[in-house]
């Protein structure tokens, strides 16, 4: 068995990889062997725990390829960016007199739908990408590609929860709305003048029940023919395109 992972930065080893997290080194996975043990094992799952930093326990045979690096049954990949933090981003766009813009994506795994969405939130005036820890697209190359170098720039937040989050953003003044194929609400016909969040769902499950439930309104986009919805890459360019219209036509 192979680790299927495409990434350009890897590290290799228990103590390098704990040394590469206590220096600030943005991990995107840590992938360890299953059978891997010691005190020194300990500390790093210790850290991996403290930092909700995601790993993933994989056969010692997926290692077999990467023999030559000293891996130790342990390898990890540095993130291709700069995560910011959440509860910092938003006081500082208040003070520079801005009016907050986020997106938030929930549980979007596929890399070139995530890179795309970047795409388009980079393009219309969104201030940050918000994601979970757990269960979201790896920005690794592909996804860097995808969003044509968006990725590179636009900020993006990994937070342990998702519901915790908009708790703390709705605290801050913010308005919440889901777009999802079960509400009735046709997006046009919101106001987004206001700090705003706009949730997307992957295409599958949708918007988690509680994220739905935390919202200020639920909006949808009318869509005709025999295809029942969009690819949620295509639907979050519609909504954002729409948001980034009635602001620019309030500054004018």
């Amino acid at each position: 068995m192979e680790i299927q992972i495409d990434y350009k930065n890897l590290i290799f080893g228990i103590r390098a990889v704990i040394e590469a997290i206590n220096s600030g080194k943005e991990l995107e996975v840590v992938y360890v062997a299953q059978n891997a043990k010691g005190p020194l094992m300990g500390e790093l799952r210790k850290l991996l725990k403290e930092k909700a930093i995601p790993s993933k326990q994989v056969p010692t045979q997926a290692f077999n390829k990467y023999r030559r690096d000293n891996h130790q049954g342990v390898m990890a990949a540095i993130s291709p960016i700069q995560y910011h933090q959440l509860e910092g981003l938003v006081p500082s766009l208040y003070e520079k007199g801005k009016i907050p813009f986020f997106l938030i994506l929930d549980h979007i795994t596929d890399v070139r739908n995530f890179g795309a969405i970047c795409r388009s939130a980079s393009c219309f005036g969104v201030d940050a990408v918000i994601i979970p820890f757990k269960g979201s697209a790896m920005i690794n190359e592909f996804a860097v590609k995808s969003s044509a170098g968006a990725l590179l720039h636009l900020p993006v937040c990994r937070v342990k929860s998702l519901e915790a989050a908009v708790e703390f953003l709705k605290e801050s003044g913010l308005q919440i709305f889901s777009c999802t194929e079960k509400a009735s609400n046709d997006f046009k016909k919101s106001d987004y003048q206001s700090p705003l969040v706009i949730i997307m769902g992957a295409e599958d499950k949708g918007i988690t029940y509680a994220l739905l439930e935390q919202s200020d309104g639920r909006i949808q986009i009318p869509i005709t023919g025999p295809i029942e919805s969009l690819n949620v890459s295509v639907a979050s360019g519609i909504i954002l395109s729409e948001v980034f219209s009635q602001r620019s036509n309030v500054e004018q």
